[in-house]
């Protein structure tokens, strides 16, 4: 027996059976639930929040609050907007031990900077009177501090919330039940308890990322303003949280024939553990390039080394070995992006005539392929990884077009500078989800 087919109702999807007369009525709370988000009015929802909310810049200005924050606040709209948190709310000077602004400072400066969610142990924060200055009212806070993103991805503003909690403390506190003045305390003591945890952390973080650094440093060369006879740029940014290290790699090597070779790579992964592999990797590449008969036989050469170093498989590299007296580029890649090559006019080149699997994919082992590509003086020539070009749910073609037209726009530009706007057109903030090294050469 074949199971049933199940068809779709022609009703309307805002409409349900009525089970009385069998006709169908209008659903008016699905067909508002299913309207367009154009017909939201978010402003009049942010009106309504019964949280205090308030939006801030990345510099800890207000430009909004809703009047659940303005009466939490005791302050009327003008006497926020524009203005620096800390200069509305300082701390009370009366009380030497008073942290409410040292630690709210520091959970905003974590969201501006990390781009990611703080929440807040409850915090004595104690407010001054408008009505009159110089008296201050003891006052408790939950707080969370969230990062809002534009449709760039930029970090746009913080999102400031906060609900008052002084009146449920002094509540517990004076009701006589001595098990509610207990959890009282506890909750107290273990939110403080939370919060020393998460300082400690950060500081753990800290000392771990200086350590990152010192790994960082001794893994990639130290960027250098020429190669050979060649000006050179090269940026290094890892995704966000990333420890600072990352699995990318760039490399520049002056050969003693007169010849330049530059090489970027990409392995799987981000941390410590992508950047101990792309540490082995860079080596072997840079020994291989010095005693190798071209881009092709070094990365040949790669894929031998990498198929015995655990975390390896599938990364990709790239190749270009300049040669100044024929003005010709020899290159080889292995599964990576395009070099691109800007002509003194304008005109771009992708270097995507010789690109093999990434390194470890192929079943067997086979040589890897060349090709060459003359250039004019007055060139510019661009290695990258994926970081700069690839974004979610776009084709790559697009990011590839984006980068031309950056690199075109500003070709006339020395490579220090021109690497600073090709990041600027293409990652605009510090909030990047890839790795992403870039390294510029005029030729």
């Amino acid at each position: 027996m074949s199971a049933p087919v199940h068809r779709p109702s022609d009703r309307p999807a805002d409409s349900t059976p009525d089970s009385t007369t069998g006709t169908t009525a209008r659903d008016p709370a699905r067909a508002e639930a299913q309207a367009p988000r154009s017909l939201v009015d978010f402003e009049a929802v942010f009106e309504a929040l019964p949280a205090g909310v308030a939006l801030l810049t990345p510099d800890l200005v207000y430009i909004e609050a809703n009047p659940a924050y303005l009466r939490l606040a005791q302050r009327s709209r003008d006497q926020l907007l524009g203005r620096y948190i800390f200069d509305v709310f300082p701390d009370n000077p009366n009380d030497q031990t008073a942290t409410g602004t040292r630690n709210l400072k520091a959970s905003l400066r974590r969201v501006a900077t990390t781009a990611q969610r703080d929440a807040m142990a409850v915090q004595r924060y104690d407010t001054q009177r408008p009505s009159r200055p110089g008296t201050w009212d003891e006052r408790y806070w939950s707080i969370l501090n969230t990062p809002v993103f534009d449709s760039d991805g930029r970090l746009r503003w913080v999102l400031h919330r906060v609900e008052e909690v002084t009146e449920l403390l002094r509540a517990q506190a004076g009701s006589g039940d001595d098990q509610a003045r207990f959890l009282q305390a506890e909750v107290y003591t273990r939110a403080r308890e939370l919060q020393e945890v998460n300082n400690r952390l950060r500081k753990a973080h800290a000392r771990e990322r200086e350590v990152a650094l010192v790994l960082q440093d001794a893994m990639l060369p130290t960027p250098v303003h020429r190669a050979g006879r060649h000006a050179a740029a090269v940026r290094y940014r890892p995704a966000l949280g990333a420890l600072n290290v990352c699995g990318d790699w760039y490399d520049l090597v002056d050969l003693p024939d007169g010849r330049t070779a530059v090489a970027v790579g990409d392995v799987v992964g981000h941390g410590l553990r992508a950047a101990a592999v792309m540490g082995q990797l860079r080596s072997a590449l840079t020994a291989a390039v010095r005693i190798a008969r071209g881009p092709a036989h070094a990365l040949t050469a790669l894929g031998l080394h990498a198929a015995s170093v655990p975390g390896a498989e599938s990364a990709t590299a790239a190749v270009v070995l300049i040669d100044p007296v024929r003005r010709v580029l020899d290159y080889s890649s292995a599964g990576h992006l395009p070099p691109v090559l800007v002509g003194p006019d304008g005109t771009v080149a992708y270097l995507d005539r010789a690109t093999d699997p990434p390194l470890g994919v192929r079943a067997e082992h086979g040589r890897s392929p060349q090709a060459k590509h003359p250039y004019r003086e007055g060139s510019i020539l661009t290695l990258y990884t994926d970081g700069l070009v690839e974004r979610r749910g776009e084709d790559i073609d697009v990011g590839l077009t984006r980068l031309a037209d950056a690199l075109t726009l500003h070709r006339d530009l020395a490579p220090e500078q021109l690497a600073d706007a090709v990041l600027a057109d293409l990652v605009p903030s510090d909030s990047a989800t890839d790795d992403i090294a870039l390294v510029v050469l005029g030729l």
